[in-house]
C-alpha cells in the first residue's frame, strides 16, 4: 500500500513525506517499528508518542503521522493523531466495516447478553453469518477466540473485521466501550444501530463523573444510522440528544416507547413478558432470571425488529436462547443449594444479581464479592452496603487487585458494611472464601460468587495468575468426597 492511500481521509494539516512511499504497516508504539512502516505519534495517559518519533527513524519508519513532527523527518501532520490512526488503521485493512452490517451496544449492564441474544436471533431468523465482538470473546460464526478487552485498539479491531468480512460474515454486532468511545478507537466505523442499556456507577477512574462517562457513551449515537434507546434509564436523554439518525425507544414501563414490555412475569429461571408495539403483541419467553433479562430481550428484539426480523420470529429464536457463560451462570454441583457465577463488578449489576437470586432462593442469599484494584474507588462501599443489605450472609474478598493491596481495598469496602445484624466475613484469599462460603450453605441457599464471571485468572501485580471459579467449586466437591 502507498502512503497516499493509508493517509486517506485523514484531516491532514501539512505532508513532508513521498505518498508514492510503499509502505508495509502501521503501528503507535516505536518498539514495533519495522523497516517501512509507518508511526503514528500518540498522546497517550502514560506517555506521549510524540517523544519517540527519533527512535521510530532510526528503526526504519518510513512515515511519521502526528500532531507536532520535527523538520527533516518524512512525516504528516494531523490535528488529532488518534482519529487519524483508527482512520489509517481501517484504510489499511481495507475499511472491512462498510462490507457489514454494525450493530453497536454500549451501556454499563447488559452489553454482553444482549449482544449474544442478537447474534442468535440474527443466525436462526436470517440464516446469516454474524461477527460477535464482547467482554468475554470474540466469534465469527460458530468459532471463538479469546479477548483481553471489551472493544480492542482500531488496529486489532480493523484486522478481525477484515477477518470477519473475509470469511463471509453479513453482519457484525460489537460491544462498545465507553473507552474505546472516548479514545476513537471505533472512529470512521458507521453503524446502522446503536443501542443504549444503561448508565450506573462505573469507570469514575477513568471518566471522573457520571456526566462525562454519559457524554462519552452517547458518542455512538453521533454514528449510527438508528439509535435503539432504553427511556426507562435516568440518561436516556443524553442519548437521544446525541443521536444524528432515526430513534427507536424501548421500556418496560412507558407506553411512549416504540417496543414496551407489559404483563412481566419474573421466574426462578427465566422471564416472559407481551412485547407491546403498533399493532403488534406478542409473548415472549427467555430462559434467563431476573428483570434485567426483560431489558436484555427488549433491546435484541428492538434491534432484531429494526434488522428486518418479525416479532414472531424474534419471539420464537429468543425461546432458544441460553445464558452467556458468568452471567447469572449456574454451577453444577449435585447439592441441595445453587451456586451461582455472576460478572456483577458494579453497584447496579450487584443488586440486580441479589435481588433477582431473592426473588428464588428459599433458604438464604451468601454472597461473596471483592473490588477490583486500579479502578474507580468510590463504587466499593457503596457495593459493600448493597451485599449487605440484600443478602442473609457477606463474604468480602479479593477480586482483580491489580497494583493495589487487596487489604486496602477490602477496608474501602467494609466502609459501607455497618456489620449489623448480619453475619460478615473477611477471607483475602479468594479461593478460601470459596471453600468457606460453600462450607456454610445449606438445603435452599443461594452462593452468589460475584465479580469475576467468565474469567479464568486474577490479575496481582501485572500478573494474571489462573483462577476459574468453576475449577475451584469442582475441585471443592472432589476433595470433600475424598474425605
Amino acid at each position: 500500500m502507498k502512503l497516499g492511500e493509508l493517509i486517506s481521509g485523514l484531516d491532514i494539516v501539512s505532508v513532508s513525506a513521498d505518498l508514492d512511499t510503499e509502505v508495509t504497516g502501521l503501528v503507535a508504539d516505536s518498539r514495533k517499528v519495522t523497516e517501512g512502516s509507518v508511526f503514528v505519534a500518540v498522546r497517550g495517559y502514560e506517555s506521549d508518542g510524540h517523544r519517540f518519533i527519533d527512535a521510530a527513524v532510526a528503526a526504519g519508519a518510513a512515515a511519521v503521522i502526528g500532531e507536532e513532527v520535527p523538520e527533516g523527518v518524512p512525516s504528516v501532520t494531523v490535528r488529532d493523531s488518534r482519529r487519524a490512526m483508527a482512520a489509517a488503521a481501517g484504510n489499511l485493512y481495507g475499511n472491512p466495516s462498510r462490507r457489514m452490517k454494525m450493530i453497536g451496544v454500549t451501556g454499563t449492564n447488559g452489553k454482553t447478553t444482549t449482544t449474544n441474544l442478537i447474534k442468535t436471533v440474527l443466525e436462526e431468523t436470517l440464516g446469516v453469518k454474524v461477527g460477535l465482538i464482547g467482554t468475554n470473546r470474540n466469534m465469527i460464526g460458530s468459532e471463538e477466540f479469546e479477548t483481553d478487552r471489551t472493544t480492542p485498539d482500531c488496529l486489532e479491531l480493523q484486522a478481525l473485521l477484515r477477518q470477519m468480512a473475509d470469511e463471509g460474515c453479513e453482519y457484525v454486532v460489537m460491544e462498545v466501550s465507553s473507552h474505546a468511545l472516548y479514545l476513537d478507537r471505533v472512529y470512521g466505523i458507521r453503524f446502522m444501530e446503536g443501542i443504549f442499556t444503561n448508565l450506573t456507577e462505573d469507570h469514575l477512574d477513568f471518566h471522573r463523573t457520571m456526566e462525562e462517562y454519559a457524554k462519552a457513551k452517547s458518542r455512538l449515537f453521533t454514528m449510527c444510522d438508528r439509535a435503539i434507546i432504553n427511556i426507562d434509564d435516568p440518561w436516556s436523554d443524553t442519548m437521544l440528544k446525541a443521536a444524528t439518525g432515526e430513534i427507536y425507544t424501548y421500556s418496560a414501563k412507558s407506553d411512549e416507547a416504540d417496543l414496551t414490555a407489559r404483563d412481566i412475569k419474573l421466574h426462578a429461571s427465566s422471564v416472559s413478558f407481551c412485547a407491546l408495539m403498533t399493532g403488534k403483541l406478542e409473548k415472549i419467553r427467555l430462559g434467563i432470571p431476573g428483570m434485567f433479562s426483560v431489558y436484555n430481550a427488549l433491546a435484541a428484539t428492538a434491534a432484531c425488529i429494526c434488522a428486518g426480523v418479525t416479532v414472531d420470529k424474534v419471539k420464537a429464536a429468543l425461546c432458544d436462547c441460553a445464558g452467556v457463560k458468568g452471567r447469572a451462570e449456574v454451577v453444577p454441583t449435585g447439592t441441595d443449594y445453587t451456586v451461582l457465577i455472576d460478572y456483577a463488578h458494579t453497584p447496579d449489576a450487584l443488586e440486580n444479581i441479589l435481588k433477582t437470586v431473592r426473588g428464588f432462593t428459599k433458604g438464604r442469599v451468601i454472597v461473596l464479592f471483592g473490588c477490583g484494584g486500579d479502578r474507580d474507588p468510590v463504587k466499593r462501599p457503596i457495593m459493600g452496603e448493597i451485599a449487605e443489605r440484600l443478602s442473609d450472609y457477606v463474604i468480602v474478598t479479593s477480586d482483580n487487585p491489580r497494583t493495589e493491596r487487596p487489604e486496602a481495598i477490602i477496608d474501602e469496602i467494609m466502609k459501607g458494611i455497618k456489620g449489623e445484624n448480619k453475619p460478615v466475613e473477611v477471607i483475602c484469599d479468594r479461593r478460601e472464601a470459596i471453600a468457606r462460603a460453600l462450607d456454610i450453605a445449606k438445603a435452599g441457599d443461594t452462593v452468589v460468587l460475584a465479580g469475576k464471571g467468565h474469567e479464568t485468572y486474577q490479575e496481582i501485580d501485572h500478573v494474571k495468575h489462573h483462577l476459574d471459579e468453576r475449577e475451584v467449586v469442582a475441585e471443592y466437591f472432589k476433595n470433600a468426597k475424598a474425605m
